[in-house]
């Protein structure tokens, strides 16, 4: 059984920043890619940044692109979302999703992963 875990939440200013950590139960190698989605109230889940196996692609979202970087530690199965300068806007829960199928592109799509975590609130108040 794959399980994922974020943590690293949590409330903040306008302009803060946060990181935000995935936790896998399997080695982070042994998925081909992880992406980190986003599920505002009221609103659909939200691709937000995804990374392949060995780190040689990343793909971001227009909503995000500069602000937020993504980053891997295999030794410690551990998946990072560095969120600088965050807006009310970015307010969500986030989740972490991996997936093992090989693709050569960036996969957006939320049911294109099989693998997730229960998710972590980030709230930016304004």
């Amino acid at each position: 059984q794959v399980q994922l875990a974020e943590s690293g939440g949590g409330l903040v200013q306008a302009g803060d920043s946060l990181r935000l950590s995935c936790t896998t139960s399997r080695r982070t190698y042994g998925f081909n890619e992880v992406a980190w989605f986003r599920q505002a109230p009221g609103k659909e889940r939200e691709f937000v940044v995804t990374t392949m196996r060995g780190g040689e692609k990343e793909c971001y979202s227009d909503s995000v692109k500069g602000r937020f970087i993504i980053s891997r530690d295999n030794a410690k199965n551990t998946i990072y979302l560095q969120m600088n300068s965050l807006t009310p806007e970015d307010t969500a829960v986030y989740y972490c999703a991996a997936r093992v199928s090989r693709s050569v592109v960036c996969k957006t799509m939320s049911d294109e992963y099989t693998y997730w975590g229960q998710g972590t609130q980030v709230t930016v108040s304004s």
